[in-house]
């Protein structure tokens, strides 16, 4: 992996940083603020038969957290081929 300079390598890294910040807010936010801060709030609404803040807690982060697995390696593609470092 060999960047064209300095500048591309730093804004690589601005935009890598950025996103990693993005989908680990994403990530807090669903894990403490559904599973734990709402939940009281939350499990006033049912999903599939269970109490929505349960489910957050028990099921819900983990399934998200796949998601955000997806969409970092999504993003990252799109960005190494923006930047002329990808590995194809």
């Amino acid at each position: 992996m060999a960047f064209e300079s300095e500048k591309h390598a730093q804004a690589y890294w601005k935009e890598n940083l950025r996103l990693m910040l993005t989908l680990l807010t994403v990530w807090a936010a669903v894990s403490y603020g559904a599973g734990i801060v709402f939940a009281d709030f939350l499990n006033q609404i049912q999903f599939f038969g269970f109490k929505l803040g349960f489910w957050f807690a028990q099921q819900g982060s983990i399934y998200t957290f796949i998601c955000l697995i997806f969409i970092y390696t999504w993003r990252m593609n799109r960005l190494d081929k923006k930047y002329g470092v990808d590995e194809e």
